[in-house]
């Protein structure tokens, strides 16, 4: 999807069509651009970039705060469309996805008429707009998809995919970073094509078994296929402080809010953890982290909540300003209910407790209810 958070700003409120509208958090902060539209685009604006530099380039755009839940609502129906053409959907983002058409000819036509349909479809049924590489991999359509944008319709036939890669940056191959770029370009490499004639043994060398495959993607001969679900194995949620902080009782109820959306988010999905972690980052950017390891996974609040907090003063040692903070689940397995023989009251209390918040928080907005330590 093409600028997506900015668009379906847009298209909710078709005062801001043709104005520069960049999405994230408080320009005045320290937070970043998490969407920008082409019209911010033209000044600079990009995302991940810091939000305070966005309003000194394009002073004149409108900055919004991200909405996810109307973002996930449009995404939803993105993907019903893309569903109506194929089966074989993988979900790169919320906005992104890979599709494999194999088969689906004798419905749909060819590949480039499929995909034709399928921007035409999503334009109309949502009012947006879309691009799409058409080719015989995931990571070639990917780079082919990149290039279409905006609104447009790229297709890379079989056959023709290492001159189409050839004359391109070694960054445009997914994968392909900055460490890698760089250690790259010291080799003299410079385009995927100077990639292709590389020797095997020198990329082995210096890559170590990734070195000949970059070689093989950079020549287009690796028709990956769709990659199978694989399970969630961790989540979590951190934030920046819009000043650095030496409240630490505020950085610990911070931290508690934090946590508390992440016990939500796991029990939505039917999970369970084993292991908490904690992250620190200081004002100097020195980041630092502790984690915590359960006998059985978890997920209730009042076992997670105290662990981040024990974690917390254990990682506090220095008397610096904290700029951000974190917390994140992992090993996460099915959460299976197995009451143990001389406390199944107990944990029956402790589920119905965690029932009962999630359902007032569902109904009167997340802040409605808390743990005291938090709310004081």
């Amino acid at each position: 999807m093409d600028a997506f958070f900015a668009a379906v700003e847009q298209l909710y409120r078709p005062e801001l069509r043709g104005k520069p509208v960049i999405v994230g958090g408080d320009p005045d902060g320290r937070s970043v651009v998490s969407a920008a539209s082409y019209e911010a685009r033209v000044f600079g604006v990009h995302s991940a970039m810091p939000m305070a530099w966005a309003r000194k380039l394009c002073p004149q755009g409108v900055f919004l705060p991200g909405d996810g839940k109307k973002y996930g609502q449009v995404s939803r129906l993105m993907f019903g469309i893309l569903e109506e053409f194929t089966p074989d959907v993988e979900e790169a983002s919320v906005d992104e996805a890979y599709l494999d058409v194999t088969g689906c000819e004798r419905l749909f036509g060819p590949p480039l008429a499929m995909a034709h349909a399928i921007r035409l479809a999503i334009r109309e049924r949502l009012g947006l707009s879309a691009s799409i590489g058409v080719a015989t991999s995931r990571s070639v359509a990917k780079i082919a998809s990149e290039l279409a944008k905006p609104d447009g319709l790229l297709l890379v036939p079989p056959g023709r995919e290492a001159d189409f890669l050839a004359p391109l940056p070694v960054e445009r191959m997914p994968g392909i970073g900055e460490t890698t770029s760089r250690r790259l370009r010291g080799l003299g490499i410079r385009t995927l094509g100077d990639l292709t004639l590389m020797d095997d043994t020198l990329l082995a060398r210096v890559f170590g078994k990734y070195g000949p495959l970059l070689r093989e993607k950079a020549a287009g001969r690796n028709h990956d296929g769709l990659r199978e679900f694989a399970p969630r194995k961790s989540m979590g949620k951190e934030t920046t402080f819009p000043r650095d902080m030496v409240d630490r009782p505020a950085v610990g109820r911070t931290l508690a809010l934090l946590t508390e959306k992440v016990c939500r988010k796991l029990r939505a999905e039917g999970l369970a953890a084993r292991t908490v972690t904690v992250k620190l980052r200081y004002s100097d950017f020195q980041t630092v982290s502790r984690a915590h390891t359960f006998d059985t996974a978890v997920f209730y609040d009042s076992i997670i909540i105290p662990a981040v907090w024990d974690l917390f003063q254990q990682l506090d040692s220095r008397r610096t300003g904290i700029r951000l903070v974190g917390v994140s689940l992992s090993r996460l397995q099915t959460a299976v209910r197995q009451w143990s023989l001389f406390d199944a009251a107990a944990q029956r209390k402790q589920e119905n407790l965690c029932r009962g918040l999630d359902l007032i928080r569902d109904r009167f907005g997340f802040t409605a209810i808390g743990v005291a330590s938090r709310l004081a």
